[in-house]
């Protein structure tokens, strides 16, 4: 049976790629964004295959309604949503202002949650559906300057184990994609630096100094975002898929790292491999 798949978030990175792949083997996609996406299209049109596009600001609960409303009057159904929307914020806990920590959750955690809640009375009804929440090996461990969207992963993580149980009794499965750091655009679209903890002034410079290269490096040499698409593609057609996928080389090593090991053994290991 043809699956209808909503993605968020879905013009760039991964879930550009999720698109894609979902569209390649079947799937009817449609991918949610803020603002339509010629360089998606033109990948779509160059691989022949149809994605349609709608209107989608995780941050508006009208346009949320909108295009779910949208997609259920097309197709009469969503057997599929992924959370994908989200970006990193740059700032350390003390330098963050209100406007960047709201938008923050408002983006990765709210927009999540109000998405979600829109899709399952469809899902429910049709006794079946799976959401995918893609989140981060950011939400099981901790990293300097990452405070906020650490605990917005871990947020992520929070909700898809309680809404499990919620759900379960629906035939609805929900899952998440723990990703590590892939080559995207993350640094270009997907990172906002808070202006004090960047500038010369700001009592973290040292820290700052050291850890962001890292980061960088590890994001724009990262290997290209189709392993995620492929855990969505399985997580959909595999009943028994994990709760929680690993994807990506930070991700398989410090996930089981962090369950093997007490919370002072992980945090001294940590300090040793990025040197802090």
């Amino acid at each position: 049976m043809n699956k209808t798949v909503l993605i968020t978030g879905a013009t760039s990175g991964m879930g550009k790629e999720t698109a894609l792949l979902l569209a390649e083997h079947g799937y009817t996609v449609y991918a949610g964004a803020r603002n339509a996406s010629q360089e998606l299209m033109e990948e779509a049109e160059k691989r022949g295959v149809k994605i349609n596009t709608v209107p989608l600001d995780v941050q508006d609960t009208a346009s949320i309604q909108k295009a779910v409303q949208h997609v259920m009057a097309k197709e009469g159904k969503i057997d599929v949503l992924v959370n994908n929307a989200g970006f990193g914020l740059l700032a350390t806990l003390e330098e963050g202002t209100d406007e960047e920590i709201f938008q923050q959750f408002d983006v990765n955690v709210f927009g999540l949650i109000k998405m979600t809640r829109e899709v399952l009375p469809h899902m429910r009804e049709a006794q079946g559906g799976v959401v995918i929440n893609i989140s981060s090996f950011l939400g099981r461990m901790g990293l300097p300057l990452l405070s906020h969207y650490n605990a917005s992963k871990y947020a992520v993580e929070g909700i898809t184990d309680s809404l499990r149980f919620e759900v379960a009794p629906f035939g609805i499965r929900v899952h998440s994609v723990l990703a590590g750091l892939f080559g995207t655009n993350f640094v270009k679209k997907g990172l906002v630096a808070n202006s004090r903890t960047t500038s010369e002034d700001s009592p973290y410079k040292e820290l700052v100094s050291h850890f962001v290269p890292i980061v960088a490096k590890a994001i724009n040499d990262g290997p290209d975002p189709l392993p995620i698409a492929q855990a969505v593609k399985n997580i959909i057609e595999n009943d028994a898929s994990d709760i929680a996928v690993e994807v990506g080389k930070e991700s398989e090593q410090f996930v089981p790292m962090r369950k093997s090991m007490d919370d002072k053994a992980f945090e001294e290991k940590v300090k040793e491999i990025f040197g802090l």
